[in-house]
């Protein structure tokens, strides 16, 4: 441990200077929010804190007129400036020259550019200059991915390598090899950051798998250049390393934290004793059964203190919108504080959710003023007053509380996040949440099949949802529903069936986006843990030595399951565009597929 640390007079406990770091690469239009929740709760128990997003100031130099000269993209590198002002809301003046496409230089993406007055109107020039302008950075990124470094993206770093990854020798493989171009300028910015803060600790954040190539360079380059002990943690960390076996992990870090990260990195940061923390000392196949659930004193630690959002580079973030759906826009576009309301999922029984793991299992709700004291500090740190909500699922009677205090303050706000879609969301509750300022909701209708929902333990109705999203509508609130094929024992009349649900509800206007997915069998989701139970099984059984997550199991299904998947998604992408609505489902299906149960009417 650095020698700057200090111990306090009381002998109590260290105060040391903590970095936290978001790898390459997450949004890039807000930031993500671990490391700012992570802060308000060490600076409040006596830590000096500094956080830093490596992924938006990565992009920022990437994006930068010196870099783009160096790999021969002359014409990118003199508009770059002002294409960067303008996403970043700094410009409005350019919407005009970007959306009559006399300003950039317009590459392989731009082929796909069709009747742009159909998708934004001919007034629509702001969103139509948008557009644009993120699809000339995305060839620029895929001209670096494909002739600079193969593993750059804008949303995701080398994520090939650990997106699937029951072995580190890939991983290690990659880390033996010199940093490429990309990985030198990410270096060099983490290098500013040790350099003007000095640390005692580092903790890095993986929050997906296409943060953890980039989070293990780091660590690497801080074994080898400083005497910072690191600590890795984040919703990568908790879904797939809660087996681990493969020791050499720890030649790059020192910690492994699980579940909620704020008394795992006190604990460190004090030399106290480690809770829900992994150590090369500590590691042993069965962690899983050592660790889950074990929480010692800190049942509220998440929900006690404000986040602290002060010292991230908000003058760096930029909107996105590579596709015109309204709700792909919300998650691309806008300065949204990230925020939860409450800690895990009231409901926290769904069949393919990963209900064992803390973040879901373990419900806390704070108070309604609490909530809303929160927003005002954030907003005040951030300059922002939107909200995503990032909860499994938002408490509907907590979410109300929380619309009546705002409405109460006097307050202007504007949120969003995702609901289970019961029948708590009446008109009158669904009026209250619009004059908050709600403006959107996501949630999961899944398989639209009352059997399986009811097979998956789902708790609500197809019936219950069309009901709550027809309130929503008439409240004005966007709603987006999550949708699933692939479920254990749905039928192709289920499938077909299914997609004549969602059709129905596109057609009524009760639903404005919607997305399918295919069903992963993960191991801690009821479903992984007991697969018999849904009339599978398992066909791998023993844990891989690096990462577990998704498992193999034995589907039965006598149709084509990808063709259905293909035709879903098809179908769906149509109807968001107001097309096909009334063309019979079964026609999307390029295999012979029953008529559905009930025809449209």
């Amino acid at each position: 441990m650095c020698a700057e640390a200090i111990i306090c007079p009381a002998g109590r406990y260290t105060i040391m200077r903590i970095l936290l770091l978001t790898p390459p690469l997450t949004q890039l239009n807000t930031p993500y929010p671990a490391t700012a929740a992570l802060k308000g709760y060490l600076v409040a128990h006596g830590q000096t804190v500094s956080q830093a997003d490596l992924g938006i100031e990565l992009v920022d130099m990437v994006l930068s007129p010196n870099f783009l000269q160096g790999i021969g993209l002359e014409e990118a590198a003199a508009v770059i400036e002002p294409v960067k002002r303008f996403l970043r809301g700094q410009d409005d003046t350019l919407a005009p020259r970007i959306a009559n496409r006399t300003l950039l230089p317009e590459g392989p993406r731009f082929e796909q550019v069709d009747d742009l007055e159909w998708a934004f109107g001919i007034a629509g020039t702001y969103d139509k200059a948008l557009h644009l302008a993120t699809l000339f950075v995305e060839d620029i990124a895929d001209y670096i991915r494909t002739h600079v470094d193969a593993h750059f993206d804008l949303v995701r770093y080398a994520e090939h390598l650990s997106s699937y990854a029951p072995s580190f020798d890939p991983l290690v493989e990659e880390l033996s090899l010199p940093p490429s171009h990309v990985d030198e300028v990410m270096l060099q910015l983490l290098q500013r950051h040790v350099a003007a803060f000095k640390p005692d600790l580092v903790g890095i954040t993986i929050p997906f798998p296409g943060c953890l190539y980039a989070a293990l360079r780091c660590a690497q380059w801080l074994k080898q250049h400083t005497q910072a002990p690191v600590a890795l943690g984040g919703g990568f960390v908790n879904t797939e390393w809660r087996q681990l076996s493969d020791a050499r992990l720890f030649d790059y870090v020192d910690y492994v934290t699980f579940d909620d990260g704020e008394l795992p990195t006190l604990r460190i940061a004090q030399h106290g004793e480690l809770v829900r923390t992994l150590t090369r000392d500590t590691l042993v196949p069965d962690f899983i059964h050592i660790s889950h659930f074990q929480h010692i004193d800190d049942a509220d630690a998440s929900l006690e203190q404000c986040p602290d959002y002060s010292d991230l580079p908000f003058h760096l973030y930029l909107n996105m919108a590579e596709m015109t759906n309204p709700m792909h826009r919300l998650w691309s576009q806008g300065r949204w504080n990230k925020m939860m309301m409450a800690h895990g999922c009231y409901w926290a029984r769904c069949a393919f959710c990963d209900t064992s793991l803390d973040y879901i299992g373990r419900y806390k709700v704070p108070a309604a003023t609490t909530v809303v004291d929160r927003m005002e500090r954030i907003a005040a740190q951030t300059g922002s007053s939107g909200f995503h909500f990032v909860d499994e699922a938002l408490p509907p009677k907590l979410l109300g509380e929380v619309a009546d205090e705002i409405v109460r303050r006097k307050l202007t706000f504007t949120f969003w996040g995702n609901i289970r879609f019961e029948r708590t969301y009446n008109a009158e509750l669904c009026d209250r949440l619009a004059q908050a300022g709600c403006i959107a909701v996501s949630g999961g209708l899944e398989v639209a099949s009352d059997r399986l929902l009811k097979l998956m333990n789902k708790g609500v109705t197809i019936a219950q949802t069309v009901d709550a999203c027809r309130h929503l509508r008439d409240a004005g609130i966007m709603v987006h529903t999550y949708l699933m094929y692939g479920f254990p024992t749905e039928t192709l009349q289920e499938s077909v069936d299914a997609l004549e649900t969602v059709r129905s509800m596109f057609d009524e206007g009760i639903v404005q986006s919607a997305f399918w997915h295919r069903y992963a069998m993960t191991c801690h989701s009821p479903s992984g843990l007991h697969p018999e139970a849904y009339g599978v099984q398992r066909t791998t059984l023993e844990p891989n030595p690096f990462c577990n997550n998704e498992v193999d199991f034995s589907p039965d299904f006598d149709y084509d399951i990808e063709a259905v998947g293909a035709a879903l998604r098809l179908a769906t992408y149509n109807y968001m565009n107001g097309l096909g609505l009334d063309q019979p489902v079964r026609s999307w299906f390029p295999i012979r597929v029953p008529k559905p149960s009930q025809q449209k009417k």
